[in-house]
């Protein structure tokens, strides 16, 4: 007997019917719709989402629109041609942007902090660019993680038994200091080192790199300036008659560098005909730098837990604000945010300052109290745990130092910072509002 009607439509609809429609099979129009429902903030994210969708929302104008709406609603003028509007837009999205990563990191309602172990040995240092980060220091190899997945994407392993004693990174390339030599990786792993009487010096102690330059910061208080394309040494700058300790790079060919005896040092990439030296009012070391070149102010965090400000269109000091009991190892900002400050120390608080005063506005350590769960992935486990905000007259010491270890580097994202603590272990923090 053969199938009955009923029997044959059952069949049809099991053959067509192929499970849940993936959303990168939806027709643009489709999208267009479902992108037209949403808020402004939202909107922006999705465009970041892929190419495909960015482009589909930059066809459609939809940010534009709701731009515009909004202007309108709020009775604010813009201009009416189209590279006015373009400018306007891209700052006020810019602006937006940075205001949510504020409210995050001051009125979060919840912070989670997802733990991995990235090292067989301990690392104290990170750097964060287009959500990846690359650990390293401590150990003979520097891996690259993705934020999204927190699957190490990349790895490499250090020439020979020098150390290395610090790095950075871009969309292409690895550069490392290690021992007296600067080193130089694709990103796809193929290494090079520069030749021996170009890339050996005096002992350098730290390093940052800018396309197309890499600058040393050297024992002897010398600053020298490395291109990368040519593997010369282009310049050397007498910075300081003590160690260069840290440095910090302006986009308009700047160099800051800090001293271990408290001086901070201005100086240009082509010429140290000028120079201009900062001093904070004590007289430690300077630790950690950092330059926000939308304001023009140079932040430092000294061994004896202060962090200062200078405006170096004015060059004076605008604030200076103890904020750990002993050395603060690192502070950052996102580089177009100008209102926050984060900062790490000895005593393992993550501390979130105001740029303009200097005023601490909100502290943080891991939960103890709260329960916490775990997850595996391809490389290991992810240990996931819950951030607690201090009140003002918390008492630090009666916290336990296994949730507060010290912070020995930090890397600030948008609502996000991911910190090394001399463990095998780093920390990812998640503000969300």
């Amino acid at each position: 007997m053969g199938p009955t009607p009923s029997g044959n439509r059952l069949s049809a609809k099991k053959r067509s019917w192929r499970g849940p429609t993936a959303i990168h099979l939806l027709d643009h129009d489709i999208l267009c719709i479902i992108f037209s429902f949403l808020g402004f903030f939202d909107l922006v994210r999705c465009s970041a989402v892929c190419k495909s969708w960015n482009a589909i929302i930059k066809r459609s104008k939809l940010l534009q629109v709701l731009y515009l709406k909004q202007m309108k609603e709020n009775s604010v003028g813009f201009s009416n041609s189209s590279s006015g509007l373009e400018e306007s837009l891209s700052r006020y999205l810019e602006e937006l942007a940075m205001d949510h990563h504020r409210r995050a990191l001051l009125k979060a309602s919840s912070i989670h902090i997802d733990q991995w172990t990235a090292h067989s040995a301990r690392v104290d240092q990170c750097r964060m660019r287009m959500g990846l980060i690359l650990t390293g220091v401590g150990d003979k190899v520097m891996r690259l993680w993705s934020l999204e997945s927190y699957k190490c994407v990349e790895e490499y392993s250090l020439p020979d038994a020098c150390p290395l004693v610090d790095f950075d990174f871009d969309e292409s390339k690895i550069v490392g200091l290690v021992g007296t030599r600067l080193c130089l990786w694709r990103r796809n792993g193929r290494m090079s080192t520069f030749p021996s009487h170009q890339g050996t010096f005096m002992k350098g102690l730290c390093m940052r790199y800018l396309d197309p330059e890499a600058v040393v910061g050297c024992e002897d208080g010398t600053v020298r300036v490395f291109d990368m394309y040519s593997r010369k040494c282009s310049k050397i700058i007498r910075m300081h008659p003590e160690p260069v300790t840290c440095l910090s790079l302006g986009d308009d060919q700047l160099i800051l560098s800090g001293s271990s005896l408290g001086r901070i040092t201005v100086s240009g990439y082509s010429s140290d005909q000028w120079k201009t030296t900062l001093r904070p009012t004590d007289s430690t070391g300077i630790k950690t730098l950092c330059f926000n070149p939308r304001s023009h102010l140079v932040f430092a965090g000294t061994t004896a837990g202060y962090t200062s400000c200078w405006d170096l269109r004015m060059m004076r000091r605008l604030w200076e604000t103890r904020v750990s009991p002993n050395v603060v190892y690192s502070l950052q900002h996102l580089s177009n945010d100008k209102s926050t400050l984060v900062v790490g120390g000895i005593d393992g608080v993550l501390r979130i300052l105001d740029q303009d005063s200097g005023e601490v506005l909100s502290s943080y350590v891991m939960d103890h109290d709260a329960s916490s769960s775990s997850s595996n992935y391809a490389h290991g486990e992810i240990k996931r745990r819950r951030g607690k905000k201090l009140s003002v007259d918390a008492n630090i010491d009666q916290i336990p130092r296994s949730v507060r270890p010290s912070i020995t580097c930090l890397a600030v994202g948008m609502k996000k910072v991911v910190t090394t603590h001399n463990s095998k272990e780093i920390r990812l923090w998640k503000f969300k509002k």
